[in-house]
């Protein structure tokens, strides 16, 4: 089997079931796990827009042109608070109609401790799959991109907004109160959702009463060291599979996150 890679494919079952993209065939992982398998890259690499060959790959499987061209290569995309579509400069107006005017929730997750992230209405629970949370539990509803960006920053001078992926394929996280923890935190940015609401109305933001979602992963066995693999190292990734957490398969040999590797060239065989 050889085709290009895409982000690995999940779905929220107990436990978390992920296949992976190769081209158009989609592989079972989990059938996968406590057998030995190897990915070797080809050398090529076809964006992942236009398909046209690019000796690197930017923003996760773009060629250069691409990447400079798309809205959802800008910055913005990573630091959603400096959305500027309202300035008129979006690169590509409709996508960003489509996917940043759009409702976004902000969550608290237990990834690699307690953090704060924002996700598309429609990416729930994909992005707390994606980032290896154990816990998560959406906290606001809003209305933009930009508003969550900005709720989330203020949460962030309190908490993590960022996951650190190593402490992440470790281990499963000690389990966290997270209703505790947003009853202790929303206190401390009520002064700044009270402006917010000023700014984008009263509507804008929407406090939510959720249950916490648990997400298990199917993992048999987690690293003591992590040793990550780089297809622009190591064209030959192969091992056994011991498990899969986030967007990393995890073998006996090292790691790999599949969706850096995305729009790579890959054959698969077992």
């Amino acid at each position: 089997m050889q085709g290009t890679l895409s982000k690995l494919k999940a779905q929220l079952t107990q436990p978390i079931q992920y296949h992976l993209p190769i081209g158009d065939e989609l592989v079972n992982l989990n059938d996968y796990i406590g057998k030995q398998f190897t990915l070797t890259h080809t050398g090529n690499i076809f964006c992942c827009n236009c398909g046209k060959k690019t000796k690197k790959s930017y923003s996760q499987g773009h060629c250069f042109v691409c990447m400079k061209k798309l809205a959802s290569c800008d910055m913005c995309i990573m630091k959603p608070e400096t959305c500027h579509f309202d300035k008129g400069t979006c690169r590509e107006p409709e996508w960003g109609q489509q996917n940043c005017m759009i409702p976004h929730y902000v969550y608290l997750a237990n990834t690699s401790g307690l953090k704060v992230g924002i996700t598309r209405h429609t990416q729930i629970p994909t992005r707390w799959i994606d980032q290896g949370a154990t816990q998560a539990l959406p906290l606001f509803k809003v209305q933009t991109r930009l508003q969550s960006g900005l709720v989330e920053i203020a949460l962030a001078e309190f908490i993590a907004d960022k996951t650190n992926w190593r402490n992440m394929l470790k281990g499963v996280s000690d389990e966290m109160d997270l209703k505790a923890a947003a009853q202790e935190l929303v206190p401390q940015i009520q002064s700044k959702l009270d402006e917010l609401a000023e700014l984008f109305g009263a509507t804008a933001i929407e406090r939510l009463d959720e249950d916490v979602v648990d997400l298990s992963f199917p993992v048999e066995q987690f690293p003591s060291k992590i040793t990550s693999f780089n297809f622009d190292k190591t064209p030959e990734v192969t091992g056994t599979l011991q498990g899969i957490k986030g967007q990393y398969l995890i073998f006996d040999t090292g790691v790999i996150n599949i969706r850096k590797f995305t729009a790579y060239e890959v054959a698969f065989s077992a």
